[in-house]
């Protein structure tokens, strides 16, 4: 392929363009000081922005590396000429040159609304822009920490150990964070898909990594059991309360869709009357809940019995929250989008950004970004905000 990339000076291009080099990939190099492009990469061809629509005729696409980063000593309008103005005027040539597709690279910190710092809004500007581009397509790619045969940002402390240990620490490390390889990155690049959505998040994923899966079992077991010891008589309390309250049994027990999309059955306190509809919660009255209920779901002392789930690794404290096998939309979504690797999870990303089953595109959407940000520190901010009272379940329908 001919690929143009602006910003090749930046760690992520200085990573990138030898690996794109090595497979056969025909560069142009475009930057503010073409001169430093080209003492770093002096194999390759480099131009400046006000050549770019003439030097990048017959080329097939261009990735914008190009970024004041957040550390930049720039006020606002620096912020935004770099991030926001630069990107338009990039998209302008790459139309000049008649060039047909266009990869802005961005990062997972713009991901977060609550992120008001000037690079993370001029960030939200830029992939603002790239969604509204007309006569090209265009995408934007959020990206983690980057990583290839060095490291940077908060890992770059990694660069000053002998690579044996350097690749040993990198694991303990990459559970507490997402990252993603330069090559993965080169991968999706050159990927016949890679316009295939406006947006998605790139990252290496945990399924990999040894250290993270057994820190989280340990934790899951630790929970289950603290539950077991310290809670057994709020387990048989509440038990005997719900048999009081309404007929029917204390525990209620419902197939789910589990991980690899396996059936496994999910148990909790019963919450509705007996003989209420197997169906998604969205969907059941408002009126099938029992008093005792409403006060189980609101404090998701309802989920603890799942500790039993915990215990047969069937979920996770953290994770997709499990679907019935007729929600078979929110089965294809999760499927479609890799979601059944993870195990499912008492609460998860989607719950406490108050997203239920009643929205399944949606639903799977935000799935997928738990699974592409999945990290130790995630799952904290998860817990946290669920015990906080953030993620209070799905909301049942209203009464018509």
């Amino acid at each position: 392929m001919r690929i143009v990339l602006t910003g090749a000076t930046g760690f992520v291009g200085r990573e990138l363009v030898p690996l794109l080099r090595k497979r056969g990939h025909q560069l142009l190099l475009v930057g503010r000081d073409p001169q430093k492009a080209a003492a770093l990469f002096p194999a390759e061809l480099t131009c400046g922005y006000p050549e770019l629509a003439q030097q990048g005729s017959g080329y097939d696409m261009i990735v914008h590396l190009a970024v004041a980063n957040s550390d930049a000593e720039l006020d606002v309008t620096g912020f935004r000429e770099a991030n926001v103005q630069l990107l338009n005027d990039t998209l302008r040539a790459a139309r000049e040159a008649g060039i047909a597709r266009f990869i802005n690279i961005s990062s997972i910190h713009t991901l977060d609304d609550r992120k008001d710092t000037l690079y993370a809004r001029t960030k939200r500007e830029a992939v603002d822009v790239v969604g509204k581009a007309n006569g090209i397509g265009a995408v934007t790619v959020f990206l983690p920490p980057v990583y290839g045969a060095r490291w940077a940002g908060k890992l770059a402390v990694l660069n000053r150990l002998p690579r044996w240990l350097a690749q040993l620490a990198f694991k303990p490390l990459a559970a507490l964070t997402p990252t993603v390889s330069v090559g993965v990155l080169a991968d999706f690049i050159t990927s016949e898909d890679a316009f295939s959505k406006p947006q998605l998040i790139l990252s290496d994923g945990q399924s990999s990594n040894i250290f993270y899966r057994i820190v989280k079992r340990f934790i899951d077991l630790a929970f289950a059991v603290a539950v077991a010891v310290l809670l057994w008589w709020l387990l048989l309390a509440v038990w005997v309360l719900i048999r009081l309250q309404s007929p029917g049994p204390g525990i209620f027990a419902q197939t789910r869709v589990g991980q690899h999309g396996e059936e496994f059955t999910c148990y909790k306190f019963r919450t509705m009357k007996l003989g209420t509809v197997q169906a998604a919660t969205n969907e059941v009255s408002a009126s099938s809940v029992t008093r005792l209920g409403h006060f189980l779901r609101k404090t998701k002392i309802d989920e603890l019995p799942q500790i039993w789930n915990i215990f047969r690794n069937e979920i996770s404290l953290i994770g997709p929250r499990p679907c019935l096998p007729v929600q078979t939309l929110l089965i294809e979504e999760r499927a479609r989008r890799g979601v059944f690797t993870l195990k499912p999870g008492i609460s998860g990303l989607a719950q406490v950004n108050g997203i239920d089953m009643s929205d399944p595109e949606k639903l799977a959407r935000w799935d997928q970004r738990y699974l592409r940000l999945q990290s130790l520190t995630l799952d904290l901010k998860i817990a946290l905000a669920t015990a906080t009272g953030r993620g209070q379940g799905d909301n049942v329908a209203r009464e018509k």
